[in-house]
């Protein structure tokens, strides 16, 4: 099996070293970025290195591929993030070219950020279920593959429910080359695993008939 590595993107990173726990509007660390913008600035030069050196040190260890979180991007607007956060995780995955690995860019409850997530250098982009993967892929350059995106909440639903979900990405994503399945976000934990089963059966049924 496959091994991914992964790290939380610098502002991801940012966001938890700012505000110190939960949060509900990210109220510190957009009044740090808006009223310290050189220390932002400086915060996320060093964070930048952190995440890259432990994605290096895993695909060292043997990862097969390397994921890049940033959970936290989708409470930015467009020009706030490609002011002062666009260029940290570029860096990152610039390093990481020399590893070797695909990597892998995932931000949560972001479409309004698509167009600019798919410049940032990944060779692949996750999308979450906010968007459907067609209308995702459309507003990026098909040099980027697409990994997603199947709502987690449909996993806690009846076979036949599951199976129509799963059938409904693939038809949006029509075959074309480049796509990676996968749930738009992480697995919840009250999800049976059979339910897991079933969609990934459902995905080679689909595979199997499409060819």
């Amino acid at each position: 099996s496959a091994v991914i590595g992964f790290a939380g993107a610098p502002f991801t990173l940012a966001s938890y070293l700012i505000e110190g726990g939960p949060t509900k509007n990210f109220g510190r660390v957009k009044s740090f970025m808006s009223n310290e913008p050189e220390a932002f600035l400086a915060l996320m030069t060093k964070l930048r290195e952190v995440s890259g050196r432990w994605l290096t040190a895993q695909a060292e260890a043997g990862a097969d591929a390397l994921q890049l979180f940033d959970t936290w991007a989708g409470w930015l607007n467009p020009i706030t993030y490609e002011r002062q956060v666009m260029e940290h995780s570029r860096f990152v995955f610039h390093n990481l070219k020399g590893t070797g690995c695909p990597t892998i860019h995932f931000a949560v409850g972001a479409p309004h950020l698509i167009e600019l997530l798919s410049q940032v250098g990944s060779d692949v982009l996750g999308v979450d279920w906010r968007l459907s993967i067609d209308e995702a892929w459309n507003r990026f350059s098909m040099d980027c593959a697409i990994q997603g995106n199947l709502d987690p909440t449909v996993l806690l639903g009846s076979e036949q429910h599951i199976r129509r979900a799963v059938i409904d990405v693939m038809q949006r994503v029509d075959r074309r080359p480049g796509h990676i399945f996968n749930l738009g976000h992480g697995i919840l934990p009250q999800t049976p695993p059979h339910s897991v089963t079933i969609a990934m059966d459902a995905v080679r049924s689909y595979e199997a008939t499409a060819a």
